[in-house]
């Protein structure tokens, strides 16, 4: 027997969706660099991601954005998704990007602009009826940079109106996942700051609308994992977007900065039910690949997730529960410490092959000759991008 046997049926079920994005030339500072084999068209997105999907069986789902995925046939694109092996997931929607937006969208103080940031909202949930996706993700650039340039109280009000209208267009068994960020791009105020902006305007909605926790999006310090403990006590976790950070939003690989962390978030995730499909938890992963390899980098967050869950599945728990209820402050300590030092990896090598998966799915990437493939066949036509 190995560590992994006792838990393999809850390891079965980690599913970790991927965004099409982190498939195209990214980054969200300075510079784009563009890459080789970089996808031209979101059918070659998809293809990237139907490739991670066949060497770790971690990632069914890949998420859309719009417009930056649009076309003109999405029950095509849904059909040509599973011919690759996976379905189409989140459909994120964009009000960040017009000029219209420069004061904000759904919380403008012009109604024709909250109109217009609505009706995109409303395109977002007709792909959702077309593709089948469960998910219409709402993240807003709003807010203000100085004191005094925007009626804050107004424009939760606008907020909660905007909301209001695209909730009650949501289709049976369809949800809105509201994400929220600490800053950036403004920088005094943010219309959906913290978690508990979010909660409030989800909870005012109904039960179809959700919180999404993006990992990356918290001032430094914050516990992340009580939040999650807190939202699913709630019943009002609806999504993660999965990344890592050293200083801000860095959208780097998940689990890079602080492999603890992801730990200690997926110990609360479990200890909440999140695995089990039917608990409506997404596990997304929100990316950005400037430096790195597209498709080895998204290989390695969905086995960092994996990881990181094995082990948070090693928790002893009815011994941490009597520690806990003792006050036996260092043995309950200690219970979490031996997870996480669990090296898992052999053990999910195996658990891997039992499945018909490569052992060591980075190697096999790497002997697969799928990256020479598209970096000789994706030659001409417009690099998909950040924007694109």
């Amino acid at each position: 027997m190995t560590v992994i046997d006792d838990i393999t049926a809850e390891l079965d079920q980690l599913a970790i969706e991927v965004p099409s994005w982190a498939y195209g030339n990214s980054g969200t500072r300075f510079k784009v660099f563009a890459t080789p084999g970089t996808p031209r068209t979101v059918h070659e997105k998809i293809a990237d991601a139907g490739m991670v999907h066949r060497l770790t069986g971690l990632a069914p789902s890949v998420a859309l954005h719009i417009p930056w995925d649009t076309v003109d046939d999405y029950g095509s694109l849904a059909a040509h998704a599973g011919e690759h092996g996976v379905r189409l997931g989140t459909i994120n929607s964009n009000t960040f990007q017009d000029d219209d937006y420069k004061f904000g969208s759904l919380t403008h103080s012009d109604a024709a602009v909250r109109n217009k940031a609505i009706d995109h909202m409303y395109e977002c949930i007709e792909v959702m009826n077309v593709t089948g996706s469960r998910d219409l993700k709402i993240w807003l650039a709003d807010g203000s940079n100085y004191p005094g340039q925007a009626d804050m109280r107004s424009r939760q009000d606008w907020l909660q109106d905007s909301l209001r209208k695209v909730y009650d267009r949501l289709g049976e068994g369809q949800r809105l996942v509201l994400e929220y960020k600490f800053f950036e791009p403004a920088f005094y105020h943010t219309d959906v700051p913290d978690w508990g902006t979010s909660y409030a305007h989800c909870q005012q909605l109904g039960d179809k609308a959700l919180v999404c926790l993006d990992t990356g999006h918290h001032a430094p310090g914050t516990n992340i994992e009580f939040i999650v403990a807190q939202l699913i006590r709630l019943g009002k976790l609806g999504s993660f977007d999965f990344n890592s950070r050293f200083y801000a939003d860095d959208d780097l690989i998940v689990g890079a900065a602080d492999p603890f962390q992801l730990f200690r978030i997926m110990a609360e995730v479990i200890r909440g039910g999140g695995l089990d499909p039917s608990g409506g938890i997404a596990l997304m992963l929100d990316q950005c690949h400037n430096l790195e390899e597209k498709i080895p980098g998204q290989i390695r967050s969905v086995l960092n997730v994996q990881e990181m869950s094995a082990r948070a599945l090693l928790i002893d728990r009815p011994a941490l529960t009597a520690a806990q209820e003792a006050g036996d402050v260092l043995g309950a300590n200690a219970l979490m410490m031996d997870a996480f030092y669990t090296d898992v990896r052999p053990a999910l090598a195996q658990w891997r092959e039992s499945k018909g998966l490569p052992a060591d799915p980075m190697n096999a990437y790497r002997g697969s000759g799928y990256q020479d493939r598209i970096n000789t066949e994706r030659q001409g036509g417009r690099q998909a991008g950040w924007g694109a």
